[in-house]
């Protein structure tokens, strides 16, 4: 299977924006799933985590994330939210696409940029699912992406359907015969 690219972090914002923008009118100040954040929260969440992978690919750090945050208004509404997740994904994408691919920056240890892509991948599925939930919105993380996901990030996980997998990996799911997940961590960097 291929690296994850910014192409696939972009598909990941966009699919994300279609299953949430119609639903952008209601009550996002519920819980995000079985989150404390709210799903406003939780999405503004996402753009933060985008835009740190970003400068952590532009910049190339060794030693601990760089010593910035994003701030989403508090008054931005939740299409808003969801435009500023976009934009955070478009600078990611362009960070991973233009960093060689032997470029190491900092997540607990060195990650090379396809890691900070499957990340950014991974924090938009995995939060898109979280605000689905708190919304009620049935959805399911696209089978393409999961398995991109899982194979960069989480080399142990058991086989079956990639996006049930992925959600078990995170403590969302669960997957018949295995105990639920309470803790977990991906393998982002590399040797």
């Amino acid at each position: 299977m291929p690296a994850v690219t910014g192409a696939d972090v972009l598909t990941a914002a966009d699919e994300m924006t279609r299953v949430l923008h119609p639903h952008h009118e209601r009550d996002w100040s519920t819980p995000a799933g079985t989150l404390t954040w709210s799903c406003w929260t939780t999405a503004a969440h996402v753009a933060h985590d985008l835009l740190a992978y970003a400068g952590q690919v532009t910049v190339s750090p060794h030693d601990g994330y760089l010593p910035y945050d994003l701030r989403v208004s508090p008054t931005a509404r939740p299409a808003q939210v969801l435009t500023v997740v976009r934009a955070c994904a478009g600078l990611l994408a362009t960070a991973v696409d233009v960093a060689a691919p032997d470029a190491r920056a900092w997540h607990y240890g060195p990650c090379d940029p396809a890691g900070f892509a499957a990340m950014g991948v991974a924090e938009t599925l995995l939060h898109t699912h979280d605000i689905t939930l708190g919304l009620g919105v049935p959805w399911q993380p696209p089978r393409r992406l999961s398995t991109l996901v899982l194979r960069r990030l989480f080399p142990d996980a058991p086989s079956g359907a990639a996006p049930e997998v992925l959600l078990w990996m995170t403590g969302r799911g669960d997957l018949p015969g295995r105990a639920r997940r309470t803790s977990w961590t991906w393998r982002a960097a590399v040797d």
